[in-house]
């Protein structure tokens, strides 16, 4: 896509939001479309998620909570505890090959633990519920977990996430029925490596992901988009316990990790469940799809296909299973 077509599309996003005036002489009436009638949402608030395609609330997860998942991350990763043998640990390809680190400087993430007894306590907070029932309607899947846990980058810049749009690694839609909530475990800032987002961009169309050409290579599965490393972005600096709900279709990313210290925070992707599962064969979502599959395979889940892989991992956290 050209630099060209990238500024006219952007000066459309930017625009201000339609209004429609239903008949002569009546008042102008607002048109949704990517949150519900939904008291939750103050009319700021559903304006702004509208318009820019996130929508970060303060002090939303109680500290306590946070402090427990952090404790039950580092029994996972150091093998100190049963799990239920659906999570996966990722280590960082910073480490391969490099021996004597902490199991904490080893995994960057941990994913699938939705039904793990500590972890899976964030898909079910009625607080966070209560927002994503906002974007989803009342019937709601919590279809991925993940706990991020950014290493302090060792000069390769391999902790930072190229900008991406959560849809491409997903075989079901509407998009519009989907959302992210990621809560900052700790302060993250752009020191840390925070995410950034390109607000306006949820009313892209799905890109083409792939590996960026990295020197010193990239994590497994960071596909991400070409063609925007140079665009504005915003950075979403947060506070212990600050989440932030965004759309599957917003472009975002994470830098490096320059400090220190680890940069944890968790978040769970969220579907109504009347969303339905598409074919991704001959799409831009093949070349996931082949890579999700061959990594289980791998790890003894044979015979499973993409959605399949998705059915087993995801679980009803309000209302009622329809579809998903």
């Amino acid at each position: 896509m050209s630099k060209e077509r990238l500024r006219v599309i952007f000066s459309h996003l930017h625009a201000r939001p339609e209004l429609r005036q239903d008949t002569p002489g009546t008042s102008q009436v607002r048109q949704y479309s990517y949150t519900r009638d939904n008291p939750r949402l103050s009319p700021e608030q559903r304006e702004f998620y509208e318009h820019n395609g996130f929508l970060l609330v303060k002090n939303l997860v109680p500290h306590k909570l946070i402090d427990g998942w952090r404790d039950r991350f580092l029994e996972i990763v150091e093998g100190q505890a049963a799990t239920t043998g659906m999570i996966t640990k990722m280590k960082d390809i910073s480490m391969r090959g490099v021996a004597g680190v902490t199991p904490e400087r080893a995994y960057n993430k941990i994913q699938d633990f939705v039904w793990d007894e500590s972890l899976g306590i964030y898909c079910t907070l009625p607080q966070i519920l209560d927002y994503v029932e906002c974007f989803t309607g009342p019937n709601i899947m919590a279809m991925h977990t993940m706990l991020i846990n950014k290493p302090p980058d060792v000069g390769t810049k391999s902790s930072r996430h190229p900008m991406h749009q959560d849809l491409h690694y997903f075989p079901f839609r509407p998009a519009d029925s989907i959302v992210c909530a990621w809560t900052a475990m700790e302060r993250v800032d752009e020191s840390n490596g925070c995410l950034f987002v390109v607000p306006g961009s949820h009313k892209l169309s799905l890109m083409q992901h792939d590996y960026p050409d990295w020197q010193d290579g990239v994590n497994k599965m960071y596909h991400g988009v070409r063609g925007y490393d140079d665009h504005p972005r915003s950075l979403l600096e947060m506070d212990k316990g600050d989440t932030v709900f965004f759309h599957p279709i917003l472009l975002h990313g994470s830098g490096s990790n320059m400090t220190q210290r680890f940069r944890k925070a968790i978040s769970c992707h969220y579907a109504a469940s009347e969303c339905h599962y598409i074919d991704v064969r001959g799409t831009t979502q093949e070349n996931i799809a082949k890579e999700v599959e061959e990594i289980a395979k791998k790890r003894g889940v044979d015979g499973l296909d993409f959605q399949a892989i998705w059915k087993y991992r995801s679980r009803n956290v309000r209302g009622r299973p329809v579809n998903l």
